[in-house]
């Protein structure tokens, strides 16, 4: 019975030390009698009971690793607190079992050491601005130096840069100027486009104001242009009616009475503009104001006479010829 037990025990030490099960992405190294052997994949492995063990077991995911926080000089030499966070995978788990002791502190030691490096060649501000390329420097840098460990770095991120704290007041007082220095340009651009903005409207506004005085002055002058020609037409034709008029039977009697009339209208104006009563010396005047105004007349009659002749002499010596 007891050999039984014995025999039992046995078999089951065999068959856990035989049969072995490997994980999904997973990669465990096996060594036979201290030397490697092979890489057992995922899935039912067999292993030789006490001639072969698994020496290594490796995860084939993609593992974060937390790089420690860490004091750099930069350029011109200003403290930076920097810490990241770095991301490998093991693509060869023969090499990452026997090519570095620990490769997790390698890496880790190595990116510390290339950071320090790549800040050293950068001034303050420019470590601000390039973080894409300080990562990719540092992930250059590690993995050709990881191919030998059988880690492949996929990338490094810094996840924060923290300035002593003069230096981070010295920054913020240098925003606050410069945000300053733009607020005071852009209202300065806001008042000098408000000048010529206004300076436009002005210089348009006297323009249309010119224009219009001058379509007003143009206007003007032809209305009375055109009053004046009318009056004269007007006129024109009165004189010609009077003129008609005047070689009307009774014509010469109408002007005599109205040229007296004027006449006299004219000494009462007078007399009420001067507050005087002027009045002839005589009726002689009254007279001779008409017997003028009549000699006029009859001299203007004598030559629209004489004009007449004329025209009918020259229509009778056309008939001759």
């Amino acid at each position: 019975m007891e050999i039984a037990l014995i025999v039992a025990i046995v078999a089951i030490i065999f068959v856990v030390r035989t049969f072995k099960i490997v994980p999904q992405q997973h990669a465990w190294v096996v060594e036979r009698l201290g030397k490697y052997d092979r890489t057992l994949t995922p899935g039912l492995k067999f292993v030789v009971p006490f001639i072969e063990r698994v020496a290594y077991r490796h995860s084939l995911k993609e593992v974060p690793l937390d790089v420690p926080s860490q004091v750099c000089i930069t350029k011109d030499n200003t403290q930076l607190q920097v810490d990241g966070i770095l991301y490998f995978q093991v693509t060869d788990p023969m090499r990452a079992s026997y090519g570095s002791s620990d490769y997790i502190v390698a890496i880790t030691q190595l990116a510390q050491t290339t950071l320090r490096s790549v800040i050293g060649r950068m001034e303050l501000d420019k470590t601000f601005e390039e973080r894409e390329l300080i990562n990719a420097t540092v992930v250059n840098a590690l993995d050709e130096a990881a191919l030998n460990w059988g880690v492949k770095v996929l990338r490094y991120e810094i996840k924060d840069l923290t300035p002593p704290a003069e230096i981070l007041r010295a920054m913020q007082a240098q925003i606050t100027a410069e945000r300053e220095k733009r607020a005071l340009i852009a209202a300065s651009e806001g008042r000098r486009q408000e000048q010529i903005n206004i300076a436009t409207g002005e210089r348009e506004a006297f323009i249309a104001r010119s224009e219009g005085e001058k379509q007003a002055e143009i206007n003007t002058a032809q209305g009375q242009a055109s009053a004046i020609v009318a009056v004269a037409e007007a006129t024109a034709d009165a004189i010609r009616k009077v003129a008609a008029a005047i070689q009307q039977p009774g014509g010469e009697q109408a002007v005599q009475l109205k040229v007296a009339e004027k006449a006299v209208e004219a000494y009462g104006s007078l007399a009420r503009t001067n507050n005087t009563m002027i009045v002839p010396g005589h009726m002689g005047e009254v007279a001779g104001l008409i017997g003028t105004a009549m000699a006029l007349i009859q001299g203007a009659k004598a030559g629209a006479a004489a004009g007449a002749g004329t025209a009918a002499a020259a229509g009778r010596g056309g008939e001759a010829r």
